[in-house]
């Protein structure tokens, strides 16, 4: 690792850790370096394009979309979307399960640039599509890399994002029609949220609650985080694609006045 990469990854932690921070070491690197040392990085795209056909939560209709200017009759083309606001991957803010709790717009951009932690449990995964993520998962993750940092975001990887865009085998219904799909567990949450003080968390299925709990409408745990004011994102595609440890993740989305949810770009910036 060479001295300016140092420097800048330095700069990026001061930067998210707060004003505090910025009165650090005069020598520390302008923007312009840790532009040119992030430039040079891999980027990873863990968005799902979305359309009329994306999978989405039981409750919810399909999207439309309608041309309203074409660019032979008109000189230029727009389009109108229709749908709801937890749409593809997007960002579930507080206000979504609390009112009286952040909206979308409410949340601060200072939210939005994080340390990404990936729990893998995909194997596990592949072998009981139910299966939760467990303080073991964490300890293990620990073991490895050494403790989730504060603000970090922490994605659940299971590679369930590879079922898209086929709703069917996102919901994994049985014979019966019940849901089978993997979910976070609540004493990992309290961990992550309450101890380990983590920005934000992300899955690739459409629920936190694994399917076996949202079968029952049970969707407990996401009530939980949002509960705490803190946000999530759902539906994240190609997390086998960034590190388990030593990335950056970038979440964005437009700011409606007073939204309960968006789409969403997520970007890892990997190390």
């Amino acid at each position: 690792m060479n001295k300016i990469r140092i420097a800048a990854i330095g700069a990026l932690a001061a930067l998210m850790a707060g004003p505090a921070a910025l009165a650090g070491p005069a020598n520390a690197p302008g923007l312009t370096a840790i532009y040119h040392t992030l430039a040079a990085k891999k980027f990873v795209d863990l968005t799902h394009a979305f359309g009329p056909s994306t999978p989405h939560w039981k409750g919810f209709g399909e999207e439309t979309v309608t041309t309203l200017y074409t660019i032979p009759k008109d000189g230029f083309k727009v389009q109108q979307f229709t749908h709801v606001g937890q749409w593809g991957t997007h960002i579930d803010p507080p206000a979504h399960f609390h009112d009286g709790l952040r909206t979308v717009d409410q949340i601060p951009p200072t939210q939005m640039l994080m340390p990404l932690v990936v729990l893998d449990v995909h194997e596990k995964v592949a072998r009981n599509p139910d299966y939760t993520l467990s303080l073991e998962d964490v300890r293990a993750w620990e073991k490895k890399h050494g403790r989730i940092p504060k603000n970090a975001f922490v994605a659940m990887r299971s590679d369930w994002s590879k079922r898209w865009p086929d709703d069917a085998a996102m919901q994994n219904r049985d014979a019966a029609g019940h849901a089978h799909y993997p979910g976070w567990s609540k004493e990992v949450l309290k961990l992550l949220y309450e101890e380990r003080h983590i920005t934000a968390s992300g899955h690739e299925t459409t629920d936190t609650d694994p399917g076996t709990a949202t079968d029952k409408e049970d969707y407990s745990l996401e009530r939980y985080i949002l509960g705490l004011n803190h946000y999530q994102i759902e539906m994240l595609a190609d997390l086998d694609q960034v590190p388990e440890a030593g990335a950056l993740v970038l979440v964005s989305w437009p700011k409606p006045e007073g939204g309960t949810g968006f789409p969403a770009r997520v970007i890892a910036i990997l190390p």
